[in-house]
């Protein structure tokens, strides 16, 4: 199977930090919010989200619960939020299966007859957009739509191949390899796509993260004009948010710790970073580019750092390494002034034409 790349915007957002006097909340009129590893983790609950969610909303800006999973209708989704103290309404959620039901409306007719390859989510979407649904084949569906769900088995992937072999269209509400789970990595949606296209021969459509359409059509439910997406993946949330020509809030409460934001390309580099969701309730120093004794360096609040040799340096701390490779701990400005100093060297690396690599440890950000 041939991944699609997201595809950007006219819309530019600068590769780097950028700054904000006023509170992100009130800076930006709409969030598009990522679920899993920002609002909850799994089962576990995640420090200080509820809290900051709701101060969001309280401060006027609306909210969008933007997500990948397919498998959760609308209200299991408020539900779940519920749980974890965060207030929703089943009108604020936009998922990868409600995604691809919006695009399956630009090629098929109203009322045509869909066959799903997944669960509730995929089903109810498909539903609310004016679609017939079932599960057979021999039913004769116009399009498939793939989703993940615990209950896929190879009886309905097996529908699924014998509906596009007689001409269906194949639609696939995302594409991630992976899903994570207490005991690890499992198989995602896009492992399960792999499978149908192998037997299939045939590429489909495909929605969700990192495609910058669902931010759009988020966005267009939600009715923001400044939106901000927040998540804790780069390669999906941020490389999608990006394309989308929408800033984007990383927080280190999921997937993509510090290391890898340090280390991030451009395509996937959010524009500001926090630890957690308090970042959406705080502002956000901007970046300054300093010159002492000849030397350039990246100022974010009180923090300075810059890229020397072949490493990172933090004015107050010296060389950014640890020989014993444990984690090295910084707070969270010099964690932005690290992030920044590594990007412009990196771009500059890129406008060079060389291909030189940062020696960066593991990092932890100390919780402001």
């Amino acid at each position: 199977m041939t991944v699609p790349q997201p595809q950007a915007t006219d819309t530019a957002v600068p590769a780097t930090l950028i700054g904000s006097e006023q509170p992100l909340c009130v800076a930006y009129d709409v969030a598009l919010l990522d679920l899993d590893g920002v609002c909850f983790a799994g089962q576990a609950r995640v420090p200080h989200a509820a809290d900051n969610v709701n101060a969001a909303r309280q401060a006027g800006m609306h909210l969008s619960f933007v997500t990948n999973n397919a498998s959760r209708a609308p209200q299991t989704v408020v539900d779940k939020l519920a749980d974890n103290d965060i207030t929703a309404e089943a009108s604020e959620v936009f998922s990868a299966a409600m995604d691809a039901a919006a695009m399956l409306t630009e090629h098929v007719e109203p009322g045509s007859m869909v066959l799903v390859v997944g669960g509730d989510g995929v089903r109810q979407a498909l539903l609310d957009e004016g679609f017939q649904v079932t599960s057979s084949a021999q039913d004769e569906p116009v399009a498939v739509v793939q989703g993940w769900d615990p209950a896929v088995d190879w009886a309905l992937l097996s529908e699924g191949v014998y509906a596009i072999n007689a001409g269906a269209l194949h639609v696939a509400t995302n594409l991630d390899a992976t899903l994570p789970t207490e005991r690890g990595f499992a198989l995602g949606n896009g492992s399960l796509v792999a499978a149908v296209v192998h037997a299939s021969g045939k590429e489909p459509l495909a929605g969700g993260k990192p495609f910058p359409g669902i931010y759009t059509r988020a966005l267009k439910r939600a009715g923001g004009t400044r939106p901000l997406a927040v998540g804790d993946r780069l390669n999906t949330d941020h490389v999608g948010a990006r394309a989308a020509g929408i800033p984007g809030l990383h927080v280190l409460t999921g997937v993509s710790d510090a290391r890898d934001v340090i280390c991030a390309p451009a395509t996937e580099r959010p524009s500001f970073l926090h630890t957690d969701l308090r970042g959406l309730t705080a502002p956000h120093p901007e970046p300054v580019r300093v010159e002492l004794d000849g030397q350039v360096w990246w100022r974010v609040g009180s923090r300075s750092a810059r890229v020397l040799g072949s490493g990172l340096e933090l004015q107050d701390a010296g060389a950014v390494s640890c020989p014993d490779g444990s984690a090295v701990r910084i707070d969270l400005d010099s964690y932005r002034a690290l992030a920044v100093a590594a990007w412009d060297w990196a771009d500059a690396q890129v406008r060079r034409g060389e291909a030189a690599e940062l020696e960066v440890p593991e990092i932890e950000v100390i919780e402001p």
